[in-house]
């Protein structure tokens, strides 16, 4: 996992969609549950909604630029599989982000977990080495991808973290909703 500074990052729309989604979770703050954005080239937004054009800036109007639109109402689930195997997505839409907290702990702190799932995450939350991060994870539906991370404790712009195997289970998740 490399940390970039966001303004190092190459313009690639996926990866600027990617980290303008991020910075949009980010001014909601913390304990936010899952979000879920589909990405729809701007230029096709445009298309159909010429007076957004004024609100745009450069980086927006770019060659391949993305849009990410929220899609609100995500039923609550404990089950990140059960939530994004019901996903399907309309041909308009070119890949889709997702955001959501963990928990991060040590290898080691898993090792005498209690066999309860509740009791497990309240003994993780209690961990006294335990991060919170925020993770998104960015996908088209030509499979290329990029995932950012953000630490609680490191709570900046500068320090999101990027890669394209930072959580390569959801990564794949989010593929398979493009798959007929």
């Amino acid at each position: 996992m490399e940390e970039q500074p966001v303004q190092s990052v190459t313009a690639d729309p996926l990866t600027v969609a990617a980290l303008d989604t991020e910075r949009h979770v980010a001014a909601s703050g913390w304990d936010q549950p899952a979000r879920l954005f589909a990405l729809v080239r701007t230029a096709a937004v445009l298309d159909r909604e010429p007076h957004l054009r004024a609100q745009m800036g450069p980086a927006d109007l770019a060659p391949g630029a993305l849009t990410a639109i929220e899609q609100e109402g995500l039923p609550a689930t404990s089950s990140l599989e059960t939530l994004l195997g019901r996903i399907a997505w309309p041909d308009e839409v070119d890949g889709c982000a997702f955001a959501i907290e963990r928990i991060v702990v040590p290898p080691d702190a898993e090792r005498d977990l209690p066999q309860r799932s509740e009791s497990a995450v309240e003994a993780l939350a209690a961990h006294p080495d335990r991060q919170d991060v925020r993770l998104l994870v960015a996908v088209l539906r030509d499979g290329s991808s990029i995932c950012l991370l953000r630490q609680r404790a490191h709570d900046s712009d500068d320090a999101v973290a990027t890669g394209k195997d930072i959580a390569p289970g959801l990564v794949a998740a989010l593929r398979a909703t493009f798959e007929d």
